[in-house]
């Protein structure tokens, strides 16, 4: 898959493009991640890629003609990639919409900067916008080092052989479970008998109902998303009176 990413600060991503899953899937060419200085397509001899916002207010905006030409020239080269914004008017960023993006055969970010991109880009260029949430960063550089990084997880061959993206948080709709790991006993605390009994049912049992008690108590809302079976509502109701019990 190919990622291209236009930003006034490529040298903010050479650490996190270097190291860990990332680096391993480049390393495999199951990725390919180009980075374009938005400034290299600015005309006046200051490469400058902003300007004051007509209507006046704070800050600056980031000029439409750096941008349209970076894009124009990126789309070029990768005509049936997706031109993407990092924006907080985009939808936000799930498992669900990092899998939509992965199906996809390239992504060209742009990263937003400053009081944000000249309304016309989004007009013209964008073919979609993702946000992070509802908070607010210094640039779109890290919300694309998230989009990069969620996306990657899951193209096939990128995580190692014992690793699964099936299994991660929100794979199947529900948070993970818990994971432990040696010594068996921790400062008192013990690692669950079920990981202990080597009984593969017994895990497989004792990790969904956990998955479904960490959803029920940190992301209620998320239940309602999901497919449960009968086995999940059984797990369910046991949870719900193993609560009442302890209080």
């Amino acid at each position: 898959m190919k990622f291209d990413i236009l930003t006034l600060f490529p040298g903010m991503f050479s650490g996190p493009f270097d190291e860990s899953i990332i680096k391993r899937a480049r390393d495999k060419q199951l990725i390919d991640i180009s980075l374009h200085n938005i400034r290299d397509w600015a005309t006046d001899r200051h490469q400058t890629a902003d300007d004051s916002p007509y209507g006046g207010g704070a800050g600056m905006v980031m000029k439409p003609e750096p941008l349209a030409a970076g894009i124009k020239a990126v789309k070029s080269l990768v005509p049936d990639s997706t031109v993407v914004l990092t924006s907080p008017h985009g939808r936000l960023l799930s498992h669900s919409v990092a899998l939509e993006l992965s199906q996809r055969p390239g992504l060209i970010i742009v990263c937003g900067r400053y009081e944000g991109i000249d309304e016309r880009i989004r007009a013209m260029y964008a073919e979609d916008d993702i946000s992070l949430g509802d908070f607010v960063l210094s640039g779109g550089e890290i919300a694309a080092m998230s989009i990069v990084d969620s996306v990657t997880r899951l193209i096939p061959g990128a995580l190692g052989s014992n690793e699964s993206a099936e299994c991660d948080s929100f794979g199947d709709g529900l948070l993970e479970y818990p994971h432990y790991t040696r010594p068996p006993v921790f400062q008192g605390m013990m690692v669950p008998e079920a990981l202990l009994s080597g009984n593969h049912e017994l895990i497989r049992k004792w990790r969904r109902k956990e998955s479904l008690r960490k959803t029920r108590t940190l992301r209620p809302d998320l239940l309602s998303l999901v497919m449960l079976t009968r086995e999940d509502q059984k797990m369910l109701t046991e949870i719900e009176q193993e609560e009442v019990n302890a209080g």
